[in-house]
């Protein structure tokens, strides 16, 4: 492999695996409201 290709290699896992960790950080500090969840669910 090129040195650009290992470049953007690791710049693309950097951004998936980092909005995956930006994810998490805000579902853990901004939890789903449960209710709002049922109301969606019980439209189905």
């Amino acid at each position: 492999m090129s040195a650009g290709a290992i470049i953007m290699l690791i710049v693309s896992l950097g951004t998936v695996w980092g909005g995956l960790a930006a994810a998490i950080i805000h579902l853990r500090r901004h939890p789903d409201d449960e209710q709002a969840t049922e109301v969606l669910v019980s439209r189905r």
